[in-house]
């Protein structure tokens, strides 16, 4: 079991703010049979310390978060995680999608088709129609 620090309880705070209850458990779980030091070290060293830090809003953070696991790839779980934490702190499908999207020209096409067939199944998963908040326009072709 983590110590119950000031810091892992900030960690905890900060990861069920954005990734919904029993996200730190979560994460806990995960690595308690080969690393239960690993979920103390994210909990603490990425949330409390990263996320707790001032310039960025949750949203922001998730968004950029949603834009580097795309363009890494290879990471699809945490991804798909990470597109729920966005949406859940207020980020819109359209965001996702247009935050994908510009992963196209710094990262290639490939990153960029497996991150949509990540939010694809994220928005099935969520019942979530990406496209009912496109009120983008698109340039004359």
């Amino acid at each position: 079991m983590p110590p119950r620090t000031a810091r892992y309880k900030r960690g905890v705070e900060l990861m069920e703010e954005i990734h919904g209850p029993g996200a730190a458990e979560g994460i806990q779980g995960i690595f308690k049979d080969i690393c239960p030091d690993f979920g103390r070290f994210v909990v603490e060293t990425g949330f409390a310390d990263v996320y707790g830090r001032g310039g960025l809003s949750h949203a922001q953070r998730q968004l950029l978060n949603v834009a580097l696991l795309t363009a890494l790839g290879g990471s699809e779980p945490l991804l798909a995680s990470h597109m729920k934490g966005a949406l859940h702190v207020g980020v819109t499908p359209r965001e996702i999608v247009e935050a994908v999207f510009h992963v196209a020209i710094y990262a290639g096409h490939p990153r960029t088709v497996a991150g949509f067939s990540v939010a694809k199944e994220v928005f099935a998963e969520l019942g979530i129609d990406p496209l009912a908040d496109d009120d983008t326009e698109q340039p004359a072709g």
